[in-house]
């Protein structure tokens, strides 16, 4: 997996490609972490665009940084996901909890 982070103004981008697994689950999590403690940010965007699986550890890093984006008043956004990985997002209903557009520019304009 390829974790690519970029920072807009107080927005953190995260974009993601391969499989969203344990294997990669622990470092994206500490990597959004030193971001979200260091900098000024106030909105999270993942972008699972290229990403082609994702499994419970995976949900449980989205649902992790849901909880502490939230906790500092903040926004978070999933975007891209591709019909699959959007089907596993609302079984474990996460789609309830963090609004999923097709892109980024969706965002935006909201």
């Amino acid at each position: 997996m390829k974790i690519e982070c970029k920072q807009v103004r107080s927005t953190l981008v995260v974009k993601l490609s391969g499989e969203f697994d344990m294997m990669i689950a622990d470092k994206l999590r500490r990597e959004i972490d030193s971001r979200l403690e260091s900098k000024q940010i106030t909105n999270l965007i993942i972008n699972l665009e290229k990403v082609t699986f994702i499994d419970s550890s995976g949900l449980g890093v989205i649902i992790g940084r849901y909880k502490k984006i939230s906790s500092q008043k903040g926004h978070m956004y999933i975007v891209g996901a591709s019909a699959s990985v959007e089907k596993i997002l609302t079984f474990s209903g996460i789609n309830k909890l963090i609004p999923i557009y097709k892109n980024e520019q969706d965002i935006i304009n909201i």
